[in-house]
């Protein structure tokens, strides 16, 4: 999904630029604010930004200009919201694109739209969906993280398609980009899905009281989700 440096044309890395800003300005008011009033929470946080680091970095070739691999993000929009994952997405993305030449600068507000906004919005609002209608909560992160996952693809087709519209216009570009990326994507999408929900289940386990204070999770949830597995 990391679009490579220098990919995108004029104006559309600059248009992308401007749509990430403001998500990111959010993100960063959100997280000074969790970090003064929820310092526990700060481990949680740091080992999202770990996740999403070392899967996007598992990259397959896709075709010239992108590539495929998981994305971890879901995790983050599922814990902290999108904005405050948009912001770990940018610490990522800027880290892979100076040090492992993966993804670009010119680029980075179209991978972070893509990576580190839309993925996780996607899974933030399935999270919430489910809760509120009383769903299996590991089935409900399964499918937030999975569909997250797949948002970004879709997102990135989106992106390539606007800028390289070609003889068939943008939904015959788009229709090409996104199939290409589905070969790849949905097994990973699948197995990314499963990765954060065990995850997920660890930190039931080890430190529900986070996600109780984070407000993810009742007491009473918890516990049920405690016994069930005991």
């Amino acid at each position: 999904m990391h679009i490579m440096e220098g990919f995108l044309p004029s104006p559309w890395w600059e248009i992308w630029f401007l749509v990430s800003l403001p998500f990111i300005i959010i993100g960063l008011y959100q997280l000074n604010k969790l970090v003064q009033e929820k310092r526990d929470a700060l481990p949680l946080l740091a080992v999202a930004g770990a996740f999403v680091f070392v899967l996007s970095s598992l990259k397959l070739p896709s075709f010239n200009g992108s590539c495929s691999h998981p994305t971890g993000t879901g995790l983050g929009g599922i814990l902290f919201g999108p904005c405050i994952a948009a912001v770990l997405g940018l610490i990522v993305l800027v880290f892979q694109a100076t040090l492992l030449a993966h993804g670009g600068i010119t680029t980075l507000g179209a991978n972070v739209f893509s990576m580190g906004i839309a993925g996780p919005a996607v899974a933030y609002l399935i999270y919430k969906a489910g809760t509120r209608a009383g769903a299996n909560t590991y089935a409900t992160v399964f499918i937030a993280a999975a569909l997250a996952d797949l948002s970004t693809y879709v997102v990135t087709s989106v992106q390539l398609a606007l800028a390289f519209p070609g003889t068939t216009g943008f939904f015959g570009a788009f229709s090409a980009f996104a199939a290409i990326f589905a070969v790849t994507q949905v097994p990973l999408a699948i197995i990314e899905g499963a990765v954060i929900m065990l995850v997920f289940k660890y930190i039931v386990q080890l430190k529900p009281e986070i996600l109780t204070h984070l407000n993810l999770l009742s007491e009473s949830t918890v516990n049920k989700l405690r016994e069930a597995t005991a």
